[in-house]
């Protein structure tokens, strides 16, 4: 992290690609001089005595050195018309000077513009520098730095409020209370710890430990987030499993509105996974349709099964298709006996010919005890709610597909934005870390240990909370999670 902040960086903040309009982005100490060997405002005026937050014209003037126009002056061939901002330290995305130039957003001329800036001192950001100055300066803290990047990566608008709750500090808030408490509550212990020859006590055991259980009341309801909020943020993975021939690429087919998967009624037609991105009342959706289980001989129908099974076990969730239109075998049984420890929807396709599978017949063969598998299942008083009846050619009862999938996966009141939500795996590990170092503090207390032991459980709480907000963070950490952004954010 050395002289991390003593150089000035510049990148180009919109999409490669032709554009209307393209932004270069320029942060640092030395932005407003650098610019302004680049920039010459239309008014007259230095760039260094322009209005912080204001737009200007502006002529982009790169430096001509060139074998073929040498001896022209800058003035006379600028590159491009822009809209210059200036945005002064601390009112800034990065809390230091800021310079953004608004050109067309053409390559050469964006591409030309930063070599002129790095010329003159500036140089290229790395991926998500921006943001991690703007953590290093204070003006976010890492959880809030994090949902900037949910929020350009959303793809639903569940995921979008959520990742905008986060970066309002929602999450954050409820963790700095936490520390806070168990700062006061570590102050008090240990200064009874100082004062522990004159019997001085500064909180009574009974008072720690029902403080401890409270604060650990909250980290549960907040770890109870976390399946709902990985899915918002991440998106489900949904495989569509059955025998051949049942009509599973004509279900993704329909899920999708268009014709993405080839329908044929040859057996063996899908022979390898096929991914699709979706939104299902508001939740992403990865969208996989599989080959037909069955034994073949076929050396490239194997491979597409053995993908198959690869992605039956990476799923959060199975539809297994099932053909109404025939009777009920002992291949559909078998498929969804061995799919039991799994969350799963029963599909009963082609309800637009006349039905051969009886309801019943699938309904022996669920559990009796409200267990449909992992996750919200249970959402379910009886097992109707685990069969869907529907079509796929004609689009009846996919509707219907489309409400159970949304309720195994989110509770009917459930409403992103409004409470604080866990929905990274980093956040949900340090709560975890927390928890066990409040177990252990429990134990002590129960053990009647001495105040010595409880203290050091609960600094461990603390750092744990710490590394959710950046209070406590190392090099690693913040390379490992700005390396996920892109150049220019």
């Amino acid at each position: 992290m050395k002289n991390f902040l003593d150089d000035t960086i510049c990148a180009v903040a919109t999409p490669l690609g032709e554009g209307g309009i393209g932004i270069i982005r320029v942060s640092g100490e030395q932005a407003l001089a650098i610019v302004s060997q680049v920039v010459k405002l239309r008014c007259g005026r230095p760039l260094e005595s322009a209005r912080s937050h204001s737009l200007y014209v502006s002529d982009i003037l790169p430096v001509v050195n060139t074998q073929e126009n040498r001896g022209t002056s800058r003035e006379s061939c600028p590159i491009d018309e822009a809209l210059v901002v200036v945005m002064k330290a601390p009112r800034s995305y990065t809390g230091e000077d800021v310079v953004e130039i608004h050109a067309h957003g053409g390559p050469l001329v964006l591409h030309t513009t930063c070599g002129a800036l790095i010329r003159h001192g500036a140089r290229l950001a790395n991926p998500g520098e921006f943001t991690k100055r703007a953590f290093l300066n204070g003006r976010l803290d890492l959880a809030q730095a994090e949902a900037v990047l949910d929020t350009i990566q959303a793809t639903t608008t569940s995921s979008l409020k959520a990742a905008q709750a986060q970066l309002r500090g929602t999450l954050s808030k409820e963790v700095d209370r936490m520390r806070d408490q168990l700062i006061h509550l570590l102050a008090q212990l240990e200064a009874g710890m100082d004062f522990v020859e004159e019997d001085i006590t500064f909180i009574e055991t009974k008072e720690l430990e029902g403080a401890l259980r409270e604060i650990q009341g909250h980290l549960d309801q907040l770890l109870s987030t976390f399946e709902e909020g990985r899915i918002i943020r991440e998106g489900a993975r949904v495989a569509i499993i059955g025998r051949p021939n049942v009509g599973k690429s004509s279900l993704l087919n329909a899920l999708l509105r268009t014709d993405r998967a080839i329908v044929s009624e040859i057996p063996g037609t899908t022979r390898d996974v096929l991914d699709e991105l979706l939104n299902v009342r508001g939740i992403p959706i990865r969208l996989v349709d599989t080959a037909g289980l069955r034994e073949t001989v076929d050396i490239l129908e194997g491979e597409g099964i053995r993908r198959t099974q690869e992605a039956i076990m990476q799923a959060d969730l199975l539809l297994i298709v099932v053909d109404g239109s025939v009777a009920f075998s002992d291949k559909d049984r078998a498929l969804i006996q061995d799919h039991s420890q799994q969350r799963r929807l029963i599909v009963v396709n082609k309800s637009d010919l006349p039905s051969q599978t009886e309801e019943s017949e699938i309904r022996a063969i669920l559990p009796t005890n409200g267990s449909f598998g992992t996750g919200s299942e249970g959402e379910y008083s009886d097992l109707d709610g685990l069969i869907v009846r529907l079509s796929a050619k004609t689009g009846e009862g996919m509707d219907q597909l489309r409400d159970r999938i949304q309720a195994l996966f989110i509770h009917a009141d459930f409403e992103p934005g409004s409470s604080p939500l866990v929905t990274k795996l980093r956040h949900q590990c340090a709560l975890k870390l927390v928890k066990e170092a409040l177990d252990h503090a429990l134990d002590s207390i129960g053990d009647q240990l001495s105040g010595e032991f409880i203290a050091l459980d609960l600094r461990a709480a603390l750092e744990h909370l710490g590394e959710i907000t950046g209070a406590t963070s190392n090099e690693d950490i913040l390379d490992r999670i700005f390396q996920e952004f892109c150049i220019g954010k």
